[in-house]
């Protein structure tokens, strides 16, 4: 195991097969043999006579599928998935089935797979017009996010996508325009960004054929015109360098390389040249054993033929960003004419014609790993490292596909109008090389709560990369977070300043003011479960259930009571009534009638409905003014008390003796003064010296008469409670002072009672 990892290379190539490793290779080589033959039997019977949307046999599409894997190099147990997933489109319960008969691991390939298709059908039908591309571009990107934790997914579409054009292409069956351009325009990138140029050239030269017949067949005459002179000058040009190499003791493979139509294609349109002028129409490619031997070659190569001027690229010293190495070289051959030289090791070359596909390692058994072999240590730390290398080559892939996307909507712009852009989202890694999505500028607290929202409560710290930084560092695409965590503990609320920058994403924002409103809330039932406590203490009542006591309040629960009481919006007195209500009187006493009005109002302004006017107060429990919808109660031998129709005192009342309540209306003063009426405001504020000064200069200058003042004071807390009784001929004028009050420094609110 140590010489193997020993012997990993760098960058994505940096996964190994682990059923290669170990001393039951053999057997397991076998085993997985043996899986390919029993998926193609367990599918063989479900997908007979069966076909797809594009009219192909299913069972021989999972074939053609098959052996496209296996001519990249994939596992045995890879082109086994290739029939369960079409096997799955015919099972009741695919996911249930497949894990009983294959394994978990299989289950979760099919599931993906099918899900991916949906999304990639769902992307192409976005294609209708040019005001969809947004649309569809976000569609790629959740494709993107779908199979990116699992490449199996990436290898079986991009080969299932092969197939389906080598078959339209095979039966002369017209292939729809957005299958072949979506295979030219996301799926040929795709193999690129993975480096497997054979399924890249293949899927480009098939949909250009689609996409262009005319430019296709074009340039086929062109190269079958040419076929004849070009191999032969190609091959007189293998044997001298074989022969110039052998010469120097380089042991050397020359092969001359093949050249696809698409390629060529795009070099003429790009830099307008005649095929003529294309210089790597005519390739040699030269497979050598170590780096050393590549840059012997070349010199060689430059020796004996002079190279063209600006036509050499090192891609050993600057490897493309999918891991691809080669040196390229342009010179002019034997007969004068410009020969392109690659010069590669065999292990480049591997990598260029299969890239990840060769070399991906996945657990398909969980801890057990691949084939019942285990990986640990500093091993299983360079396959996390190479897995991420790939995953970053999906996220480039998706970044050159939407800037594509964006730069061919600068046309439709304008005629669509202005547009909010799609927001920007990063991607970063867990230690396991988990992705995880965030907003742009999200930081290590984010990345946290993406997590589990209560990591993020107990967030304190965070690596990026191993280097510890603050929490409020903004992260970028690729970057690998690992977060420190308290026991236990909550938010700070400097993580919702947003000028600090701890936080980016809405979501995780929400989640601290959940955590500050619960933590309120339940300091304000604490507070109101005091109060309430000691009242039932003063009146003896301790024993009484508290949920009862809620529900004949008209509150859901106890808790909810409470909070109402500890905010200061209901009334202790309630429940002392509700306690205590008023005895009846042992014998009725006639009603003290006053004499009626001539203008048919009583003193206070309140008109008795339907019969003349009776004695009539306002009750001080809620103290009733102009324009408050009001209702009367008969008391015994004290005329008609008026209160507030949302009066709880009222509301107990009635439910006792219902046939005392009756109709009453404001009615005009006896007196051609403006009656004025008693209203009671409670105001609450942290208690410091002048308040109360303050409070009462905002009431002399609305000309406003205060004629009480109560007020109680907690040092203990610091806050001071205090009810201004005031007089107003109307109620409405009553607003603008409470808002004025409540600017007041230190108070928390100020509330009619």
């Amino acid at each position: 195991m140590k010489m193997l990892a020993a012997a990993l290379p760098q960058g994505t190539a940096a996964i190994v097969h682990l059923a290669r490793v170990g001393p039951t290779a053999a057997a397991d080589d076998a085993d997985a043999a043996d899986v390919v033959q029993r998926a193609r039997a367990f599918a063989q019977p479900l997908l007979a006579a069966q076909t797809l949307d594009t009219g192909e046999d299913t069972l021989a599409h999972a074939d053609g599928v098959a052996a496209v894997l296996r001519g990249i190099g994939a596992a045995p147990s890879l082109c086994a998935a290739a029939y369960l997933v079409y096997a799955g489109d015919m099972l009741q319960r695919p996911e249930e089935v497949l894990r009983k008969a294959f394994g978990d691991s299989y289950a979760s390939l099919v599931q993906l797979t099918r899900q991916l298709v949906q999304i990639q059908r769902a992307a192409r039908a976005a294609q209708v017009g040019p005001g969809q591309r947004a649309e569809q571009t976000e569609r790629v990107r959740k494709m993107l996010l779908a199979f990116s934790r699992d490449l199996r997914v990436v290898l079986l579409r991009l080969a299932s996508r092969l197939q389906t054009l080598r078959w339209l292409a095979a039966s002369k069956t017209p292939c729809p325009e957005a299958l072949a351009r979506e295979s030219l325009q996301i799926f040929a990138p795709l193999a690129n960004r993975l480096g497997i140029w054979q399924i890249k050239w293949e899927l480009e030269d098939l949909a250009f054929r689609f996409l262009q017949p005319a430019e296709y067949q074009r340039m086929a005459q062109l190269v079958q015109q040419t076929r004849s002179e070009r191999e032969s000058s190609i091959a007189a040009a293998r044997t001298a360098l074989l022969a110039l190499l052998a010469g120097q003791g380089l042991q050397a493979d020359v092969q001359g390389r093949p050249k696809h139509l698409y390629s060529i294609w795009k070099k003429m349109q790009g830099k307008a040249l005649a095929f003529a002028h294309v210089h790597d129409a005519r390739a040699l490619r030269v497979i050598v054993g170590d780096v050393a031997a590549c840059y012997a070659a070349l010199a060689q190569v430059h020796a004996a033929w002079p190279p063209l001027a600006g036509e050499f690229d090192d891609y050993i010293a600057r490897p493309k960003a999918n891991g691809y190495q080669s040196l390229h070289t342009v010179v002019h051959g034997l007969d004068g004419r410009p020969l392109e030289v690659q010069i590669r090791t065999r292990a480049m070359h591997e990598h260029a014609e299969h890239g990840v596909a060769a070399h991906w390692m996945y657990k398909e058994a969980g801890v057990r790993g691949y084939a019942g072999v285990s990986a640990a240590g500093d091993y299983e730390d360079r396959v996390a490292e190479a897995r991420k290398a790939v995953l970053r080559e999906l996220l480039a892939w998706e970044r050159d596909f939407t800037g594509a996307a964006s730069a061919s909507d600068n046309s439709d712009a304008a005629a669509a109008g202005p547009r909010a852009a799609p927001p920007e989202r990063i991607y970063v890694f867990t230690p396991q090389a988990t992705i995880i999505d965030l907003p742009a500028g999200g930081t290590p607290i984010d990345f946290a709560y993406a997590l589990h929202t209560d990591l993020g409560h107990r967030c304190r710290g965070a690596r990026i990369d191993g280097a510890l930084l603050p929490l409020n560092t903004p992260l970028r695409s690729g970057q690998t977070v690992e977060i420190t965590a308290a026991r236990e503990g909550g938010p700070s609320l400097d993580w919702l300043n947003a000028e600090l920058g701890y936080l980016a994403s809405p979501r995780s924002k929400a989640k601290v003011r959940a955590w500050f409103n619960t933590q309120a809330q339940a300091q304000t039932i604490a507070r109101g479960r005091e109060l309430v406590e000691k009242l039932l203490q003063r009146e003896g009542r301790t024993a009484l259930e508290r949920d009862k006591l809620a529900e004949q309040l008209g509150f859901k629960s106890a808790d909810t009571l409470y909070e109402v009481v500890g905010k200061d919006e209901y009334s202790l007195r309630n429940i002392e009534n509700l306690l205590r209500p008023p005895q009846p009187e042992a014998r009725d006493e006639p009603l003290a009638l006053r004499r009626p009005r001539t203008d048919g109002a009583s003193r206070g302004g309140v008109l008795v409905v339907g019969m003349d006017s009776l004695l009539t107060a306002l009750a001080r429990c809620c103290r009733p003014a102009p324009p408050d919808a009001i209702a009367g109660f008969v008391t015994r031998g004290r005329g008609v008390a008026v209160h507030r129709r949302d009066c709880s005192n009222l509301r107990h009342m009635a439910e006792t003796w219902p046939e005392r309540l009756i109709d009453v209306e404001w009615g005009r003063p006896v007196s051609d003064r403006a009656a004025v009426y008693p209203l009671d405001v409670v105001v609450e504020a942290t208690d410091r010296p002048g308040l109360l000064r303050d409070i009462s200069d905002v009431f002399a200058k609305d000309k406003m008469n205060v004629i009480g003042v109560q007020s109680q004071t907690s040092k203990d807390r610091g806050t001071a409670s205090m009810t201004f009784t005031v007089e107003l001929a109307d109620v409405s004028r009553l607003a603008l002072v409470l808002s004025q009050i409540g600017r007041v420094a230190g108070v928390r609110h100020a509330r009619r009672r």
